[in-house]
Parts: structure tokens; C-alpha cells; sequence
């Protein structure tokens, strides 16, 4: 016996045996019962969902004799047999993506002049209408918009946006729906049984979701997997026959990014890639888990998962492990992830270092992580305490067990006590202002080292000028500290949202927001860095521009480039003010007059030359 495959084999002969399209079979029903045909349809849609295929049982139905009363065709008369057995004349169908001349077109129309012998309508199907050429289309116009009252013309196409309005509405429009993963797995447990295949249900939902949304892509993987599993389907040879990565691995990544397990995850994603399978797809594999997480975590939107009843208690299951904020702030990092993937020059470090982000979501803010700077400011608390106090710092305080990131360099300038204390070791008391104190952040917070002479300074001008961290942060509210102030006080009270400021922060914070614009504002970012703001009246601050041009492009986002100095430099009163720079005429000047200018203003240079009794030849 010829085979045939599932997908012509289990062709949909009636409007009840279409999948997944009750809307669109049902209005088709009622308007052959009603007799209100129109004279050209357009049926669109992505492939694999039916359309050919209701267009053919449509042809069928308004040729049939003797329908049935719920408006299908009834089997048995003359013209219900020859379409059965594709002898039909009254159906004819083109394929516009091999016909797709204005002669095909002309041909076709041609056609349309000869009534039907049998049955009442001439139905022309045109297949991958949007192929059609310019010229076809054009040819095609007149007949389609008054054709005989014997002819109906069906369309159907996957892209209708490449047809002409003037094709489009002439027509009626049917827009097919793409299939629900349930709705195919349904019909797949029906060919199964009809083939007397075994299955499990885990594996066709796998079939379902390798389909995006066609039945003819499904039915055709079906077929596949069949000749492969040799009539026993099961889910481990269906995701080994598809190379399709397992849900488990996006269940364990996401299990071990919530125990903060970086290592095991990277041995993981390392077993996934050697498998051959591609950084962006688990990527994306994850955003889809993590999106089917955020939907089990509501009984409303459980619904909405497209999976089968074991894998809903496995998303359901997990999703009670996840707060919100994990689950919004990992959808955010992989989303980023997958837009940058293309541009990166090392996908695979890319990959890595996102799930390293996601692991590191649910990770406790311990001090001097590298997270906060929070050493710092412990650093800064225990000195105040005892500074004010006049004590010494205890031995086990002058050494901070931290776990920063390696290679972070934080400068600290503070005054040293009005009696100088004979311990080299002491922070507290010997902090020298002449040169910055370095601290350096490995394992520990290694003593400051001293220079000799110190110059004693008010208490009152402790400043923590510069911090740079590993992370990014900036400590700036470290300026001032109040003498008067109680001591549980001293580390609260930094920060004031009328501080002042010096240029040299205010470069500092310029540079740092040019270097955080959005990608779309690169090109003005790189311009920006060379205008230099300056202090005019504190606390204005201007910037002058060289031309119009770009005085007015900076303008549309002045409100914003405000709102972040005032942040950044927690002053709510800070102007940002915009001018244009007068253009300056200088005199062009000969080869000669600029060597005597240079002259003139080298007095060591005159001399040589007047010692020399040098003179310029020109």
C-alpha cells in the first residue's frame, strides 16, 4: 500500500473536522444555509492552519446538490463525488507562486466565461495570491471586482500586507488563527490512535510547541518522530530525535539562580552548549520559562500556559518558590540579553555573565560585596565614634573582613587627631592629609600607611573626597560631617539635598551620565563629552555650545540632563543653563609674523637669535 503522510492522509473533508477555526467554519456555514455568497473571498493567515483547506470544503459545499441542514455538503450526489475523487471542472486551483505572469491571469480569466455543466459554481482558488505580479494583479482587477454570477474567486495568502488595497477590497477577509498548542495535541492523539502509536502526552506537547502554531508543520514532525521512536513516542526520544533543549534545564537554572549557585550553573550552560545547542536559544528558552513562571503564579493567568497538566504543576510548584521581583528583574536581564546577543563579539561570555545577573538577583547585600558601598561607610562610622570619642580603635575593627570585588582602590582623606598617637597602626588617629590615604580592598582592609610630619587640621574638615568602586557607586554625600552632631548621627546626616559641590564632581557626574545615555543617544553622548560644564553662579551651572544645530537637539532633553545632576549631585536647586558661543575672528597671519609672535613670547629663543646674530631669509 502507498504510504501517505499524516498530513494529507488526515485532511479535514468537512467544516466540523477543521481544527482550531470554529469562528471563521461557522460564519462560512451560515452563509451557504442563508445563500448570502460573496463573489471573492480572502483567507490569510500563517501557514500550515487551514486555509487551502476550508477554501476546497467551501467549493465542495456550495456545489452539493443536497446539503445537509447545518450547512455542510451531504457525500453522496454527483458533484460531492467528483470532487472527492479530484475530477471536478467546476473547482480549479493556481498556484500564483509558479503561475505568476499576466498571461496565467488572462488564462484564468478565460475560464471564468464558461458557466458550470454541473453543480452552480465555478470556484478558483488562487494559492499564494501575494506572488502575483504587478501586472497580473492589474489584469486581475476587473473581473475580480464584477466576475459572472456563477464564479467566486477564493484568495489565500500568508502575507496580506504585500497585496494591493484595491485586491483587498473587493474581497471578503478571513483571518485564520494560529493553533493552540492543546488543539494540537488533541488532533495528534487522534492520528496516533487511528495509526496505533503509543505515546506520551509530555512528548506530543513537545511536537505542539516545535509546530508554532501550524497542524501541517505538527502532523509532519509527527511523522518524523513516529519513524524514529518506531510507534512507542516517548519524551526522551522526541527531545533527542527535535535536538530540542529539555524544560528540566530551564527547572535547574532557575532552581540554582535562587540558592545564589553561580558555579553550577555555569557547568550546566557549559553540558548545554556542548550539546550543540546555541546561547541565544537558551536564552530564549529561559525568558519563555520565566514568562510561564509569572503566569503560574496567579490561578487566573494559569490558564494561559500553553503546557500539559504535569508540566502546569511544575511551572505552578516553582512559581511559589519565586517572588515577583525575581522573576520581573530576570525577564528584564535576558530581555537585554537577547537584544545585544547579535552585536556580540563573544556570545558565550555574554550568556554567562547574564545568568551570573539573574543568580545574583536573590543575593544578600552583605557589607563590602561590592553591591553597596557599605564598608566604606562602616569604615567612616567607626572612625567618627572614636575620633569624637578620643579613643582608640579596638584591634579587631583596624582590619575589615570583606568580600569585594578584587582590585577596587578607595582614596580616603581625613584629618588626623590633635595628639599624635604612637601606634603606626591606628586609622583613627593617623589619617594624614598631605597624601591620601590608600585602602585596599582583597580579603581584608590592610592598615593605612603613614607619612611623617603630620599637620594637624580641624576636626571639622573630615572629607571622603574621591570613592571608586568596583560596582560603580560613588559615595559624594561622604563630605560632611558635623562635629556637633551626636555620634550615632554622624554617618546618617551625610547626605543633604542642598549640598554643595565643586566643578571637579561636576565633571565627575557629567562624564558618568554620558557614559549611562541610552544606546539610541550614542552619537549625542559622544558630543556631549566634549562640552565641559562649569559652576557660573553655584548653583547654575552652564554649557555652551558651538552651534545651533546641536543647541537644539541637547534642548529636547535639557529637563532630563537636569534631573540627573540634581540626583546625582543632591542638590534640588541646581539650573542648567544652555548659550551659544560668539564666534571668534582670528587674523591670518604669514609664515613670518608667526615666527615673530613666537619670538616675542620666548624670551630664550630672542636671545639665541640676537647672540647668534640670526635672520630670517624668506
Amino acid at each position: 500500500m502507498e504510504y501517505i503522510v499524516s498530513a494529507r492522509k488526515y485532511r479535514p473533508l468537512t467544516f466540523d473536522s477543521v481544527v482550531g477555526q470554529s469562528s471563521l467554519t461557522s460564519t462560512l456555514k451560515n452563509s451557504v444555509k442563508t445563500g448570502k455568497l460573496a463573489h471573492a473571498y480572502l483567507f490569510c493567515g500563517p501557514r500550515g492552519v487551514g486555509k487551502t483547506t476550508c477554501a476546497r470544503i467551501f467549493a465542495k459545499v456550495i456545489n452539493c446538490t443536497n446539503p445537509t441542514g447545518d450547512g455542510d455538503a451531504c457525500g453522496e450526489c454527483e458533484s460531492c463525488q467528483a470532487f472527492n475523487e479530484q475530477r471536478s471542472f467546476n473547482i480549479f486551483e493556481l498556484d500564483a507562486a509558479s503561475n505568476n505572469g499576466v498571461e496565467h491571469i488572462k488564462t484564468l480569466m478565460e475560464q471564468t466565461r464558461i458557466p458550470p455543466q454541473v453543480g452552480k459554481y465555478k470556484v478558483f482558488i488562487i494559492d499564494e495570491v501575494h506572488m502575483l505580479s504587478t501586472a497580473a494583479f492589474n489584469a486581475f482587477l476587473k473581473t475580480l471586482e464584477e466576475p459572472p454570477s456563477y464564479v467566486i474567486f477564493i484568495l489565500a495568502t500568508t502575507e496580506k500586507h504585500k497585496l494591493l488595497p484595491t485586491i483587498i477590497s473587493r474581497c471578503q477577509i478571513y483571518d485564520f488563527e494560529r493553533m493552540t498548542v492543546p488543539n494540537i495535541v488533541n488532533h495528534l492523539k487522534m492520528v496516533a490512535d487511528k495509526e496505533g502509536i503509543t505515546y506520551e502526552e509530555e512528548a506530543l506537547n513537545v511536537i505542539a510547541e516545535k509546530a508554532d502554531g501550524g497542524m501541517r508543520d505538527a502532523l509532519s514532525v509527527f511523522d518524523q518522530v513516529a519513524s524514529f521512536c518506531q510507534g512507542n513516542i516517548t519524551y526522551d526520544k522526541v527531545i533527542e530525535d527535535l535536538n530540542v533543549l529539555a524544560s528540566d534545564t530551564y527547572f535547574q537554572i532557575v532552581d540554582l539562580s535562587l540558592q545564589n549557585n553561580v558555579y553550577d550553573i555555569m557547568v550546566l550552560v557549559n553540558q548545554t552548549l556542548a550539546k550543540g545547542f546555541d546561547g541565544g536559544q537558551l536564552v530564549n528558552g529561559l525568558s519563555a520559562h520565566l514568562r510561564n513562571i509569572m503566569m503560574a503564579k496567579d490561578q487566573r493567568t494559569v490558564g494561559m500556559l500553553q503546557a500539559s497538566a504535569a508540566q502546569k504543576e511544575k511551572y505552578v510548584a516553582q512559581a511559589q518558590k519565586c517572588s515577583p521581583t525575581f522573576i520581573y528583574k530576570a525577564l528584564k536581564i535576558l530581555n537585554s540579553c537577547d537584544v545585544n546577543y547579535r552585536q556580540s563579539s563573544n556570545k558565550r561570555l555574554l550568556v554567562e555573565l547574564t545568568l551570573i545577573e539573574v543568580a545574583q538577583i536573590t543575593q544578600p547585600e552583605e557589607p563590602g560585596s561590592g553591591r553597596r558601598p557599605n564598608m566604606l561607610k562602616t569604615l567612616f562610622k567607626i572612625f567618627m565614634k572614636h575620633r569624637q570619642s578620643g579613643t582608640e580603635m579596638p584591634a579587631e575593627k583596624k582590619q575589615i573582613s570583606v568580600t569585594a570585588q578584587p582590585n577596587v582602590t578607595t582614596n580616603v582623606s581625613a584629618p588626623v587627631s590633635q595628639q599624635p598617637s604612637s601606634n603606626a597602626t591606628n586609622v583613627a588617629s593617623n589619617l594624614k592629609t598631605e597624601k591620601p590615604a590608600t585602602v585596599q580592598s582583597a580579603n581584608n582592609i590592610d592598615v593605612v600607611k603613614e607619612t611623617p610630619n603630620p599637620k594637624p587640621q580641624s576636626p571639622q574638615s573630615v572629607n571622603f573626597t574621591k570613592i571608586a568602586t568596583g560596582s560603580g557607586f560613588s559615595l559624594n554625600g561622604l563630605k560632611k560631617s558635623g562635629q556637633n552632631q551626636p555620634t550615632t548621627q554622624a554617618a546618617e546626616n551625610i547626605v543633604d539635598e542642598d549640598e554643595k559641590f565643586t566643578d571637579e564632581q561636576l565633571l565627575q557626574e557629567w562624564f558618568a551620565m554620558c557614559n549611562r545615555m541610552p544606546e539610541k543617544f550614542t552619537a549625542m553622548a559622544s558630543r556631549l563629552r566634549n562640552l565641559l560644564p562649569v559652576i557660573t553662579e553655584f548653583p547654575k551651572v552652564e554649557l555652551v555650545f558651538t552651534n545651533q544645530m546641536f543647541h537644539d537637539e541637547v534642548s529636547i532633553i535639557r529637563s532630563r540632563i537636569q534631573a540627573t545632576l540634581r540626583n546625582c549631585l543632591h542638590n534640588k536647586n541646581i539650573v542648567l543653563e544652555f548659550r551659544i558661543a560668539k564666534p571668534s575672528i582670528k587674523p591670518i597671519l604669514s609664515q613670518r609674523e608667526r615666527f615673530e609672535k613666537i619670538k616675542a613670547e620666548n624670551g630664550a629663543l630672542k636671545e639665541l637669535f640676537e647672540t647668534l646674530g640670526m635672520t630670517i631669509v624668506t
